[in-house]
């Protein structure tokens, strides 16, 4: 299948990017862009904030958008997530190519997509923040000068999460170390959600973390 364009004027922005840096939001599966814009609050000021929307609908009766496709949330097609990941790319580049630094912040199926974005541009992004999502399999060309450079990744998710599948959570456990500088925290009793506590990781993870590039 073909991954249409992200759209435009379905992203929510909580200021101009032209001279901020930005924070792009990701929502997952069967939402939509309103989803992880209600969190601008807790994210660091004085950053840009755009949060897009998928460029798919899930099968029925779900409302709300998806990144990839997922049958009975056990196939996760990583040619889709790239796909996704290069769309992203495309609508970033269009949108907010001034943008003195970007970091991507995902949530489940988003996460994957952000990941997967930071893999096909390694110096493209500045930090990616993964909350409850993961890393797709198999190997991109740009996974050596990511071994190299090493942006800095937040890894969030919660020790009750049955969402997403015990073998994406091992391969990420696996690769990201050797691909990035993690900061990795399990909530213990989070379900497939976020928490404050989480929020109040994130917030200090970015703080640190959105200095505009060299």
């Amino acid at each position: 299948m073909q991954t249409p364009p992200l759209d435009s004027d379905a992203v929510l922005w909580s200021a101009d990017p032209e001279a901020r840096p930005l924070i792009v939001m990701l929502h997952g599966y069967g939402s939509d862009e309103r989803d992880l814009f209600a969190l601008r609050e807790r994210m660091p000021d004085p950053y840009a904030i755009a949060s897009v929307r998928a460029p798919l609908a899930p099968p029925f009766p779900l409302d709300g958008y998806s990144w990839y496709p997922i049958e009975g949330l056990k196939s996760r097609d990583p040619e889709l997530v790239t796909a996704a990941a290069v769309r992203l790319i495309e609508w970033l580049d269009d949108a907010a190519a001034s943008a003195p630094a970007v970091v991507l912040v995902g949530f489940s199926q988003g996460g994957a997509v952000a990941l997967q974005a930071m893999r096909l541009a390694p110096e493209r992004f500045d930090a990616v923040v993964n909350l409850s999502g993961y890393a797709a399999g198999g190997d991109l060309p740009g996974d050596a000068a990511l071994a190299e450079r090493r942006p800095p990744v937040f890894w969030g998710r919660g020790s009750a999460d049955e969402v997403i599948p015990a073998a994406a959570i091992a391969h990420t456990t696996d690769w990201l170390p050797g691909h990035s500088e993690l900061v990795g925290r399990i909530y213990p009793g989070l379900a497939h959600a976020v928490s404050a506590a989480e929020l109040d990781d994130l917030a200090v993870f970015l703080r640190g973390r959105l200095a505009p590039r060299a």
